[in-house]
């Protein structure tokens, strides 16, 4: 294990793709363990670990995010967050928050939120004073909410990587989520005094009505998703079927601005965020497959258990664990990697695995924020035009936030699966 771990390591250090990387060093391990024999296996594995239901919801998500960035529905998300936060002291980064929660609502990708709200809020901000490295820092760690939020991409693949319930860990996500939001928000607000952001304008409920007709059809999109979801109606991956069809029924039969051109750019780009991911899910099957025949993951859950059996010392090792990884790892690519390796420590010191699972979902929201990975960062920064270590100096405020959170969620389970407890008992 050592030396799989260790030749990973080089060769994502010497720039080769994680999934190029995974698929090299699973595939000697096969064969060096196995011989010849072996190696027709590895295709089929990678074939087999890629087409899991399930894991049909991830393209059909990210596609529905690109075609509400090609329509007018993230401009209509951001009005109504306007009519709603955009009086309070610091508007624009409510504006953001309130924005970012809903496009999270129906994407369940933090890249394309970014994307979307910040390629339209953060020249606003810079116009009102702002500078750019608040603009782009806020824009960030309010995308990564998608990543907690449902119809969390993450959570899916952590689903079936442990084999829990989608649905039940996008329950999970919902308390979390909000909380950060509120914490995001808590932390503006503060900054916005201290600094002396401006406000945009007075709260005025006309304008709120007109802004919430302007959305009233965007935001049937996470309703009708969520609640088909929620309700037992569809799954997981119908749901994100689902959620294409009525993006694009919105965008091009109620709004009438979504034409084939923007169809096609859309699937262009869904399509590359897609093989991303997938193509790193099929890599990590192989490498998933030697450690589960090797016992590799039971092996080092004894050799831990050996050292302690506190499960809250266990916890605050595996946080250490992901917090490290967030920073070199894209958050798909640690979940594949790691947890298979820890989940069978994880059950047998009794922790949940629904709130383990968010607990790597709120420590990979904070990878996503701390370079040199830091792909939603990075968006951000490309975006705002800004230095990524700047920016990652204005960053630590929200971290903190999200840090917190995090916090919270490992050691009050209470909190972290009250909603689930509620639900399903």
């Amino acid at each position: 294990m050592l030396y799989i771990f260790l030749a990973l390591i080089v060769l994502i250090l010497i720039n080769v793709p994680v999934a190029v990387a995974l698929a090299l060093v699973g595939t000697i391990a096969t064969f060096m363990t196995y011989g010849s024999m072996a190696m027709p296996t590895v295709g089929m594995t990678m074939f087999e670990g890629a087409t899991n239901f399930p894991l049909i919801a991830i393209p059909l998500f990210i596609l529905a995010g690109a075609i509400m960035n090609a329509s007018s529905i993230s401009r209509r998300l951001i009005d109504l967050a306007m009519a709603m936060v955009g009086f309070i002291k610091g508007g624009l980064s409510m504006v953001t928050i309130g924005a970012s929660v809903f496009f999270a609502e129906i994407s369940g990708s933090s890249v394309a939120g970014v994307s979307a709200i910040g390629s339209i809020l953060i020249p606003a901000m810079r116009k009102k004073g702002y500078s750019k490295e608040f603009a782009a820092s806020i824009s960030s760690s309010a995308a990564s909410l998608a990543i907690i939020l449902p119809p969390s991409i993450p959570m899916i693949l952590y689903a079936v990587m442990s084999g829990e319930s989608v649905v039940q860990m996008f329950v999970a996500g919902i308390f979390p989520g909000l909380l950060g939001a509120m914490g995001l928000a808590a932390m503006c607000y503060y900054l916005a005094r201290k600094y002396n952001f401006p406000s945009e304008g007075r709260f005025q409920l006309s304008n709120l009505w007109k802004a919430f007709k302007e959305a009233i059809w965007a935001l049937l999109i996470p309703v009708i998703i969520l609640g088909g979801i929620f309700g037992g109606f569809v799954t997981a991956t119908e749901g994100a079927a689902l959620a294409v069809c009525v993006a694009i029924f919105i965008s091009a039969v109620v709004y009438r601005e979504f034409t084939i051109r923007n169809f096609i750019d859309s699937c262009k780009s869904a399509g590359v965020q897609t093989a991303v991911v997938m193509l790193l899910v099929a890599a990590s099957a192989v490498v998933g497959s030697y450690l589960t025949e090797t016992r590799v993951p039971q092996e080092i859950a004894m050799q831990i258990s050996d050292l302690t059996d506190n499960k809250y010392v266990i916890l605050a090792l595996l946080n250490v664990i992901f917090l490290i990884l967030g920073i070199f790892l894209h958050s798909a690519a640690a979940i594949i990697l790691v947890v298979p390796i820890v989940l069978p420590l994880v059950l047998e010191v009794g922790i949940d695995p629904l709130h383990f699972g968010l607990i790597v979902t709120l420590n990979l929201a904070i990878g996503q924020q701390t370079p040199p990975v830091a792909s939603v960062l990075i968006a951000s920064c490309s975006i705002a035009k800004s230095d990524i270590w700047a920016t990652s100096k204005t960053n630590l405020w929200f971290i903190a936030v999200l840090f917190t959170i995090l916090m919270i969620n490992t050691y009050i389970p209470a909190f972290a699966l009250a909603l689930v407890n509620f639900i399903y008992g």
